[in-house]
């Protein structure tokens, strides 16, 4: 008996979809027929016909049953088929016209090329061959791409073209995606972007916003880019309250604006003359993205430069509110409102060594880490660990670890050992291991994490490194990482388990410490990471600022607002600093 895939029966819903463009551009209603009752056999999974065992394709894999049926009964085709190596069933994979389109479209994809595209698209219309899914996006992608483009330059030849571009896009985006629904091809999130950017480059924002409403109602998970086209295209019609109403179905979607929505949102509260959401925004700021960049450093500057700024805020305040606010926040702010009145004194400076603003005076805070914070995120990291390695390795080092630790610092040995050279240095390692063991409040060593390569072969083998390496391992100092492994989760492990210093000059940026997020793992890396810095003078440890690189916000109501340089300790870091005059 042939089953029937429990998705069909909320596919029914998909027909909301073209209704948004129906009436907005005008398309037929007839065209969107296919959306209202596809057939069943789209819906059902492999089962058996008689003796004859039959897969049913979905949507984006449609075959013409007839040619199927006829294949079947051909005892030489069957033949043919055992016969054929893995090669060339391969090859001829390869060659089938759908795949040779879709390496084809994916070229254009990566090249922007949109009019090659839409005559391979045009080409495979009319030569029969079957669309996929990730046939359509492709070209709705590069349509979306051509007319979400706002470089325009009046009068010049580039920019007619830009606009002939633009135009083509847009025309060409909504018949693909009426073509799209006609052949029952279900739509996925990369559909609902792309036709939002479409509806914005239409200047019609609100379908942008319709769309991502829908998509939500459809059990297809939202994403960051998916709300861009909406907030951004209100954002630049100045409609204000359209762009909370966005920002907040985002945070009931679970979805976290960046840099580049928070900025939108801070300049088109300012402009519409919104005071108390500028300044939520800032906060917002403050606790997601911590520093930024230099557009959103100008849009900060302008605000606190606007007339507006400088007449809003508390005449008077209770003084021991905002402490209790600063307290309650961990330090750096107090989230009260704005407090003073009178023009502001706005001014690009830099923070010295021991936190001092150097225009006002004024000294920045470290901000605290909660300590369960820090207790959550050793299990997230456990968790990822144990994923991506041997898991019987990790918690054997947990183990030791426990057997052994806490530490005062964990070394990052391979790393310190490589420092600006193109070999590894036991000396050098040995010279960093012995300043931290002098610094330490326990006078213990610290410990030394190594990949067990790096313990038993090359240098390790010279006798005095022998003996080094020996003496560490005595003392519970070192531990040596198996074979196969990433010494990164040990090391970081480590470290946030022991509640110590890092030293490693890492910048931790790959794909490993993208999973950890971008919320907790910044602030525990300002708090707790070591750098260090080799010159003629010979190594030099530099230690965590005595202050956090953070938007913050005083008692008396001055801000100080850090852009990101790099995230370098020995490049002065630009600070925006705003006070009352």
């Amino acid at each position: 008996m042939l089953r029937v895939n429990s998705f069909a029966s909320s596919f029914s819903s998909c027909a909301k979809i073209p209704s948004l463009l129906i009436h907005r551009y005008g398309f037929r209603p007839a065209s969107f027929g296919p959306l209202l009752n596809f057939p069943s056999y789209l819906f059902r999974k492999t089962g058996r016909v008689s003796s004859i065992r039959v897969s049913y394709l979905p949507i984006n894999r449609r075959t013409h049953l007839c040619t199927a049926a006829a294949a079947m009964k051909s005892p030489a085709n069957e033949t043919h088929k055992t016969e054929l190596s893995g090669k060339a069933k391969r090859k001829r994979e390869r060659d089938l016209p759908e795949n040779v389109l879709k390496g084809k479209l994916s070229r254009c994809s990566k090249e922007g090329n949109l009019v090659e595209a839409l005559s391979l698209y045009d080409e495979a219309r009319s030569n029969g061959v079957p669309l996929s899914q990730h046939h359509y996006n492709i070209l709705l992608y590069l349509c979306s791409s051509s007319g979400s483009s706002s470089d325009e330059s009046s009068g010049s030849e580039n920019g007619d073209g830009v606009n002939e571009l633009k135009n083509l896009g847009l025309k060409r985006g909504f018949e693909i995606f009426q073509q799209m629904v006609a052949d029952e091809v279900c739509p996925n999130e990369a559909t609902f972007t792309s036709l939002a950017r479409l509806a914005v480059a239409k200047e019609d924002p609100e379908m942008a916003f319709d769309l991502v409403k829908q998509m939500n109602s459809l059990g297809i998970p939202s994403r960051l880019r998916s709300y861009g086209p909406a907030l951004f295209g209100f954002c630049k019609e100045g409609n204000a309250d359209k762009c909370y109403e966005v920002d907040a179905h985002m945070t009931e979607s679970g979805v976290i604006p960046e840099e580049p929505e928070l900025s939108a949102l801070v300049k088109v509260s300012a402009d519409t003359r919104k005071a108390d959401k500028v300044y939520e925004m800032l906060h917002r700021m403050r606790a997601s993205i911590r520093q930024v960049s230099e557009p959103t450093l100008e849009i900060i500057e302008d605000w606190f430069k606007s007339d507006l700024a400088g007449m809003v805020g508390a005449k008077s305040w209770d003084v021991n509110k905002i402490k209790e606010g600063v307290v309650r926040g961990g330090g750096g702010w107090h989230g009260q409102g704005w407090l003073g009145r009178g023009k502001w004194k706005v001014v690009r400076t830099q923070i010295d060594k021991n936190g001092v603003c150097h225009s006002c005076g004024e000294r920045l805070v470290c901000i605290d880490i909660d300590p369960k914070e820090t207790e959550d995120f050793a299990s997230k990291l456990s968790e990822l660990a144990c994923e991506r390695e041997v898991r019987a390795d990790f918690k054997q080092f947990q183990e030791w670890l426990q057997q052994h630790g806490p530490f005062d610092a964990v070394v990052d040995g391979a790393n310190v050992g490589l420092i600006n050279l193109h070999y590894f240095n036991f000396h050098q390692l040995k010279d960093v291991v012995n300043k931290l063991h002098q610094m330490s409040p326990s006078k213990r060593l610290p410990l030394v994490i190594l990949h067990r390569n790096r313990v038993t072969g090359g240098p390790a083998r010279d006798p005095n490194n022998m003996k080094l390496l020996e003496s560490w391992k005595r003392s519970g100092a070192l531990y040596a990482t198996p074979l196969g492994s990433n010494d990164d989760w040990y090391w970081l492990y480590a470290a946030v388990s022991s509640k110590c210093l890092l030293v490693s000059n890492d910048e931790m940026r790959d794909h490993l410490f993208q999973l950890l997020g971008t919320s907790f793992f910044p602030r525990w890396k300002e708090k707790h990471q070591v750098r260090l810095s080799v010159s003629r003078k010979g190594l030099e440890l530099l230690m965590p600022p005595p202050y956090s690189n953070v938007i913050q916000e005083s008692e008396c109501g001055s801000w100080h607002v850090p852009t990101i340089t790099g995230d370098d300790l020995e490049t002065p870091r630009l600070w925006l600093c705003a006070t009352r005059g």
